[in-house]
């Protein structure tokens, strides 16, 4: 069945259920129960009913575009950080329902992945730029051929003092081999020393300058009171050279060869790191952070195509990884489609593992997906989430582009529930725009995501079964890939 058939055929079945006008926002079903596939259409949204919209912030001035997509986040005290792919937005989020933006950073570079760490800011960026500063340009063949031959462009990491968050100031950056398509903060015990492990990928064309083998991440050392100081001090090979690619024999999917990482959680207070690299996923000992090492691996290569991030429950006796089928820009939730004919529960999921004593093996438990169908003009995939300090339980609220935000308790990893969703309507029937939520974090009591079309979302869930998390203690500087204990000691 094509896929206006698959949607007059859903329509015509709920079309007695759902009377929705364009605008309205609709609860499909009571908080935690299985949902019904809501069919939405452009301005209009769905709910489980227990997770409600507070705040949207509309992307502004050069930010505003359908080419600047809005990325990760970071918080430091009462404010949220945004990273933009045409630099990022300071936010303050000391009364959540009154959101607002302080100040507007351009300076491009995609990603523009974002962190904070004390009084700085880190960006990531993997895009070949005409130098390091903030009025750089993207190099393209047609006109930058021979910068491009001569390897003259930069790409790494920019850092920034925010000791006034209302006027961050442009202090350094590091040139970084393959770029850095995201980056992890590790700091020291001693706070002296925050290292930054970045991720990147080759790209093996006639112009990259690390053709070849790229099983490593670089280690940037930043000395806290002299940032101007930071440099790649290591480039641990993580892996045996050699891992390749290919196709799945159960599905037809191509596999990503195993080259570096795409992302990588670290949860320093107990020495272990959890790395989502492509062709596989992997347990890291940390306890050197200068010096990881690799301790455990894992491969799906039946139903994970992209090893894309990681988060840990909070005891780091499971960790959660996220197969990014189609690299985040297909439909690749709901029912098999012409581009995507192998479509299931375990496809563009999550898929949760037991950690062994000393984080040395690795045992699949169970899958999750969001059920809920999606357009095929709404690119849909698990993406980029983190923990609620629900006090006796694992919880998790993750983006899912397109998808929208769900909520799930994996307390046991091998049948994970979903306990609530919010769904925005697709951006366009007609052809499907990159858009969606790209990061969902709880911070302080509320969910924050950042949608790359629509902007800014603040999120309250009201739901006695995570009710007890507005009572944990987040640190003043929180980046989700750099997990802390969050613990509820006071439920």
């Amino acid at each position: 069945m094509s896929g206006p058939q698959r949607a007059r055929a859903r329509r015509a079945a709920l079309g007695g259920l759902l009377a929705l006008t364009v605008g309205l926002s609709v609860v499909v079903t009571a908080p935690g129960a299985a949902a019904a596939d809501p069919v939405l259409q452009p301005g209009q949204t769905a709910s489980s009913g227990n997770i409600h919209l507070l705040k949207n912030l509309p992307k502004t001035g050069a930010f505003a575009t359908e080419a600047a997509f809005n990325s990760d986040l970071a918080f430091k005290g009462h404010y949220a950080l945004a990273g933009n792919y045409e630099g990022f937005t300071v936010y303050d989020i000391k009364n959540p329902r009154k959101t607002r933006q302080v100040v507007q950073v351009h300076c491009p570079g995609s990603q523009n992945d974002i962190t904070v760490h004390k009084n700085l800011l880190f960006l990531s960026v993997d895009s070949r730029r005409s130098d390091d500063s903030c009025n750089s340009r993207a190099l393209t063949l047609a006109a930058d051929r021979a910068a491009l031959e001569s390897g003259n462009y930069w790409e790494g990491i920019r850092i920034f003092d925010i000791s006034n968050p209302a006027a961050p100031r442009y202090v350094k950056s590091v040139e970084t081999k393959c770029g850095s398509h995201t980056h992890t903060l590790v700091p020291t015990a001693n706070g002296r020393d925050v290292f930054v492990y970045v991720s990147s990928y080759d790209t093996n064309d006639a112009y990259a300058k690390c053709r070849g083998d790229h099983d490593i991440i670089s280690i940037v050392k930043v000395p806290v009171s002299a940032p101007t100081t930071a440099a790649v001090v290591a480039e641990p090979r993580l892996f045996n050279p050699g891992n390749e690619g290919g196709t799945s024999p159960t599905t037809g999917y191509p596999y990503s060869n195993t080259r570096g990482c795409h992302d990588i959680t670290a949860y320093p207070e107990k020495g272990i790191a959890a790395g989502a690299c492509m062709g596989e996923g992997v347990i890291m000992d940390i306890r050197n952070p200068a010096a990881p090492k690799v301790t455990a691996t894992a491969l799906d290569r039946e139903n994970f195509a992209f090893w894309h991030s990681a988060t840990f429950n909070n005891a780091a006796s499971t960790v959660m990884f996220t197969d990014e089928l189609g690299g985040g820009g297909g439909p690749t939730c709901g029912p098999p489609n012409s581009r995507y004919p192998h479509l299931d529960a375990t496809k563009g999921a999550n898929a949760y593992y037991t950690i062994g004593k000393g984080g040395t093996s690795l045992a699949r438990q169970g899958y999750f997906k969001i059920p809920r169908v999606q357009s095929e003009t709404e690119n849909c995939v698990a993406h980029n989430g983190s923990l609620i300090p629900a006090k006796g339980k694992d919880v998790m609220v993750q983006a899912w582009y397109q998808g929208g935000i769900s909520v799930v308790d994996f307390t046991n990893p091998k049948k994970p529930v979903e306990l609530g969703w919010w769904d925005r309507g697709p951006l366009s029937n007609e052809r499907l725009i990159l858009g969606g939520s790209w990061s969902a974090y709880y911070y302080d009591g509320f969910i924050y995501s950042n949608d790359i079309q629509q902007g800014l979302d603040v999120f309250e869930m009201r739901d006695p079964r995570v009710a007890n998390g507005k009572s944990g203690k987040f640190p003043t500087d929180y980046n989700p890939q750099t997990q802390p204990s969050l613990d509820n000691k006071k439920a």
